[in-house]
């Protein structure tokens, strides 16, 4: 079967590239990609290219395909999955594959397995590893955002904090705690918003610090509090005590904080606002190997100032995050910023940080320039800004059917 696929042969080295599929082994899944989406980790890939720790050394002789946030039909079962898979079935793949030798992950390290593609061959590493998982929500763009979601469900089980009274940890968020997300604007930081909102454990207050307020103002809008938990926005852009301004909102400090961009500023800003017995999750991936930042270890030691870092879920946390989007209990539309076809992909991927808003959306079968819903200004986007307008401006199943049924194919 013809493919297209974007693959990485090095450093900044992204190409879209037409080939014939090897036939799959007995082992191995042959399956459409509908979506995916674009992860900053993404763009760190392509500029580190094979310094990246999960990509072979050869990438100019063997190339990867990229992309990991995907979501797809199976077309071709191998022999030894017909009796769990078949041909037609939705799915969703959890990169993050955790193999005992190796740090392999579809989207970084593998020929045919990855999201940035209209045909993959799912490789044997994925299929043994239980990372395979069948969805069945109503969009192929919410399965695309499955793999971020389980980034978040992850980072929120990984928090922990004292049994009273022992050193022995509950692991979790605290139950009606006081929750700080620090630069939490972005796509990332919009998932944890709604998956504190609408989890199965739930904060009092929830505090979302950022730069710039009209990204604030739209998370304002897109999330409100609850009969359950309040919901603050702060900005702190050239707030000389922003530190007293956000202290002020939780007296005792916060039991949970999420720091969301790679700072030392904001790391030490954490530590100057956790609550005792608080955790600080640093969420954000730093490209600098060497990155560093102070801690205030007098509060490790008599306040039990907790540290914890995650990076991706795993498969529990997929199926935890299917789960939520099947039973409609988060809407991950509110994160979509941008929609783009396969031939847009590499150039997106390399753009990322300039580009900025939310999650950039890959119909992998089209052809399509980067857009930004708030700018459909084109006559062939008329119909399709109708549809948005109707939807407050978001993405949604419509949406996606038309673009599905009318956009130009790429193949």
């Amino acid at each position: 079967m013809k493919s297209k696929l974007v693959r990485l042969y090095g450093k900044n080295d992204l190409r879209i590239d037409e080939i014939e599929l090897p036939k799959i082994k007995e082992n191995e899944i042959l399956a459409s990609v509908i979506t995916d989406s674009i992860c900053m980790s993404s763009y760190k890939l392509a500029a580190q290219g094979e310094n990246h720790k999960k990509t072979p050394e050869n990438l100019k002789e063997n190339p990867i395909v990229v992309g990991h946030e995907f979501c797809g039909e199976i077309i071709e079962v191998g022999e030894k999955w017909k009796n769990k898979f078949k041909a037609g079935q939705k799915y969703v793949v959890q990169a993050n594959l955790q193999l005992e030798n190796e740090p392999w992950c579809p989207g970084y390290s593998y020929p045919y397995t990855g999201g940035g593609a209209t045909h993959i061959i799912i490789d044997k590493d994925v299929m043994e590893q239980d990372c395979l998982i069948p969805y069945n929500g109503d969009t192929y763009f919410e399965g695309s955002l499955v793999e971020p979601l389980s980034c978040i469900i992850g980072a929120f089980k990984a928090n922990y904090h004292l049994i009273h009274g022992t050193y022995n940890h509950k692991m979790g968020i605290k139950e009606k705690g006081n929750l700080l997300i620090l630069g939490g604007t972005g796509p990332m930081g919009l998932i944890a918003i709604d998956y504190a909102l609408h989890g199965p454990i739930k904060p009092s207050k929830i505090v979302v610090t950022d730069l710039e307020q009209s990204k604030l103002d739209r998370a304002k809008q897109l999330y409100l509090p609850t009969s359950e938990t309040e919901i603050e926005f702060i900005n702190v852009n050239n707030e000389v005590n922003s530190i007293e301004k956000i202290k002020k909102l939780s007296s005792n400090g916060y039991d949970d904080i999420f720091v969301m961009v790679p700072s030392k500023n904001v790391v030490e800003t954490a530590s100057k606002l956790c609550a005792p017995d608080g955790c600080i999750n640093f969420f954000a991936g730093p490209q600098d190997k060497e990155f560093t930042a102070e801690l205030n270890f007098y509060d490790v030691h008599y306040n039990f100032t907790h540290v914890v870092g995650t990076s991706g879920g795993n498969t529990e946390d997929v199926r935890d995050g299917v789960k939520l989007i099947e039973e409609k209990k988060v809407d991950l539309s509110k994160v979509v910023t941008h929609i783009l076809g396969l031939d847009s992909l590499a150039e997106t991927t390399m753009n990322q940080p300039a580009i900025g808003g939310g999650k950039k959306l890959v119909y992998t079968t089209k052809k399509m320039k980067l857009t930004s819903l708030n700018t459909l200004v084109d006559d062939n986007d008329n119909e399709l800004k109708k549809i948005l307008d109707k939807n407050n401006g978001l993405w949604c199943k419509e949406a996606e059917d038309f673009v599905l049924s009318k956009w130009e194919n790429i193949i």
